[in-house]
């Protein structure tokens, strides 16, 4: 509801806490990835030598988490259930019929007004909007539209803006809203999602340590206190919800 004056999305209700209603689409088979500041995966493969990130590159002297002198958009492939996505570059993705040079330009436009409508979102609530990835499908009727969840802590990552440069002076972490905290705990577990490794198990502490950390977020971005659910009779309610949804406006 934020972004839909800049593109047009697939969303129409959500009658239910757990339940959101679109269009169908057609998914294109990359997510658009953004970049603001050099972290995650653009740390790590910077910290291995490398300038280039899916044909882009990446200025010499910089250090884990500066600022890029402008946003750049590495996009991936998006991989089908249970593999990895892949970097890819702008070139390859238009010269192997992936998207269409018309359609990619079109998705790079909008990757850049969402960014920007989400950077700007962060600092009003006193956070910096890192990095994200948006995806996009087509309707029936060909329109390009997004799908999916944007500015979450699965697709985004997040610094709070107090302290930011203090904290990069002085060569420290940054404080951050994300899911790169899971990440870690796994890679520190031995489990990057590689053939023959064991999915590590979570403590139920552990796990309600996320669910905080994503309520903390939820919070800090929308301004607006997280109310739980009543999950004592969760599929009758869901059932009930979605019904008198079809009910009032099909029916």
């Amino acid at each position: 509801q934020a972004t839909e004056d800049i593109v047009p999305n697939w969303l129409l209700a959500t009658p239910d806490p757990n339940v959101a209603i679109g269009y169908q689409c057609e998914p294109f088979k990359v997510e658009m990835v953004i970049r603001g500041y050099m972290s995650g995966h653009a740390a790590r493969e910077y910290k291995a030598g490398r300038r280039m990130l899916c044909g882009v590159p990446m200025p010499d002297g910089m250090k884990e988490n500066d600022q890029f002198p402008e946003p750049i958009i590495t996009p991936a492939t998006k991989a089908e259930m249970g593999d990895h996505d892949e970097d890819i570059s702008r070139e390859d993705i238009i010269s192997r019929g992936i998207v269409s040079e018309h359609d990619y330009e079109i998705l790079e436009k909008y990757t850049r007004d969402l960014f920007k409508r989400g950077s700007q979102l962060a600092k009003k609530r006193g956070l910096i909007l890192v990095d994200t990835k948006y995806e996009f499908g087509k309707t029936k009727d060909g329109k390009i539209v997004l799908i999916d969840e944007i500015h979450t802590p699965d697709s985004s990552r997040y610094f709070y803006a107090e302290g930011y440069q203090n904290r990069q002076d002085n060569n420290e972490p940054q404080k951050q809203l994300s899911k790169e905290f899971v990440r870690q705990w796994l890679i520190s577990h031995n489990f990057q999602g590689l053939e023959g490794q064991i999915l590590p198990e979570m403590d139920d502490a552990y796990i309600m340590s996320v669910s905080d950390r994503y309520i903390e977020l939820y919070e800090k971005i929308t301004g607006k206190e997280f109310e739980k659910s009543d999950t004592s009779d969760i599929k009758n309610r869901i059932e009930s919800n979605v019904q008198d949804w079809f009910e009032a406006n099909f029916m």
